[in-house]
């Protein structure tokens, strides 16, 4: 099904709402087309396409809902799903949570979510851009393996309150990694946008290469705490769990990093260093976002952590109904200021310390300070004197972000980095860190 526009949106919404006999109802509308080509061992191995859409009905009787979902849209289809929804709904136990549906919202302007030249993207176009890759690969005597997808999509959302809205987006994903023909050194390179124009897929390809083939004598030096940088993509994949920590409801019963001993939250405290500043906003243009949630409240601009203290935590609209706050939602996308500084300049300014292209297998250790454990991967390399002197063998580590965020020494210049985690998009500088924790070695390459 083709990507609908505005009032086709409304249109159908419009009549699925019709339909309800319930006492409230709200529809979901989504979908989508792209593409995706997967290569390994040098070679294209799948190419295909996904188009998909979905509707999603809740229907309300007081307290107790019911939700149906389909994905065809003529009338008795529309009909049939509407009615589903509330017999689920009658049948259901009353949720003690339930809030009403939302009323009119006022919406900030449109984000530049959605670019035209990457909604054309072409079988062709993904193919020449692999093909780019796997020839830097062939002349560089490494094997690679990687993935690139793009989609164009739309979402819209309706309900009997009179609550409407609508937005588009678009998006390319590249990333890649290189062996060397021994599998004894290995190279990572990520790369996300809505425009495919600021995609260089051979560039990104380029910096893997010479992380492979740098790394392919890597040697082993003792577990302890280093002065450490870390990329943009790994600092990502570290800092997005405390950050999908900030939530006001787990703080206040007790169960966050953000939660103080005998009650309360750590709000308006200072918690990190004060060169630390994140903060969300729809309308950055290198990271736009939606201008609504997907529970229909409008994202703004809002400032998480200032200068290293806690300014705002989000609010689901029960937990703010109960504690008589603003309902805050948690946004699509952070940024975090940084510096000018390039990698390069952070390097060159390190005596001794370890370079970490990437980290993996993430998984808490405790979700009260935040404490984390995983391994570095895909090219790990030793600086001493402002220079890279050789690649070290990975590491496994144990360390959290709060704790990291204190022993913050530079930090560089933001760019959009893609979570080896969870796939989401940040602007987020590189940064270098002293006393983090390598608790043993890995094997891993």
């Amino acid at each position: 099904m083709p990507i609908l526009t505005k009032d086709e949106a409304q249109a159908l919404m419009k009549k699925v709402l019709s339909y309800s006999k319930a006492d409230e109802c709200e529809v979901n509308l989504s979908g989508s087309d792209g593409g995706n080509i997967r290569y390994a061992r040098n070679a294209a191995s799948t190419s295909g396409g996904v188009s998909q859409s979905s509707l999603v009905v809740q229907s309300s009787y007081g307290k107790k809902v019911g939700v149906a979902t389909i994905n065809e849209f003529d009338d008795a289809s529309l009909e049939k799903v509407v009615r589903r929804s509330e017999e689920l709904a009658q049948l259901a136990p009353e949720n003690p949570e339930f809030v009403k549906n939302l009323g009119p919202q006022q919406y900030g302007p449109p984000s530049k979510t959605f670019e035209q030249s990457t909604a054309d993207i072409t079988p062709k176009f993904r193919a020449d851009a692999v093909a780019q890759s796997l020839q830097i690969a062939k002349d560089n005597k490494l094997t690679a393996a990687g993935f690139m997808d793009n989609t164009a999509g739309y979402s819209a959302m309706m309900n009997t309150s009179g609550l409407f809205a609508y937005g588009t987006s678009t998006n390319v994903d590249f990333n890649v990694t290189l062996r060397t023909e021994d599998s004894k050194g290995s190279g990572y390179a990520t790369k996300a946008y809505n425009d495919v124009n600021k995609l260089d897929v051979a560039a990104a390809t380029r910096v893997a290469a010479q992380k492979a083939a740098g790394s392919a004598l890597a040697k082993s030096i003792e577990p302890g705490k280093y002065t450490v940088i870390l990329e943009p993509t790994a600092a990502l994949t570290l800092l997005e769990t405390m950050f999908f920590a900030m939530d006001a409801r787990s703080a206040d019963e007790g169960r966050s990093f953000l939660s103080k001993a005998g009650g309360g939250t750590k709000l308006g405290e200072k918690l990190v260093d004060e060169r630390v500043t994140i903060y969300s906003d729809p309308q950055n243009t290198e990271l736009p976002t939606s201008s609504w949630n997907g529970d229909g409240r409008p994202q703004e601009k809002i400032t998480w952590i200032d200068k290293g203290v806690i300014q705002n935590l989000y609010y689901s609209r029960y937990w703010a109904q109960k504690m008589n706050k603003k309902a805050v939602p948690s946004p699509d996308a952070i940024i975090m200021n940084g510096t000018d500084a390039t990698l390069e300049d952070l390097i060159k300014g390190t005596d001794k310390g370890i370079l970490v292209t990437k980290l993996w297998y993430i998984r808490s250790v405790d979700p009260q300070t935040v404490l984390q454990t995983g391994l570095t991967r895909d090219g790990t390399f030793y600086i001493e004197n402002g220079k890279i002197q050789f690649a070290v063998k990975n590491f496994r580590f144990n360390e959290s972000p709060v704790i990291m965020l204190n022993n913050l020494d530079a930090l560089g210049k933001p760019e959009r980095a893609v979570s080896t985690e969870s796939g989401i998009n940040a602007m987020m500088p590189p940064m270098r860190i002293r006393d983090f924790t390598f608790s043993s070695l890995s094997d891993a390459v």
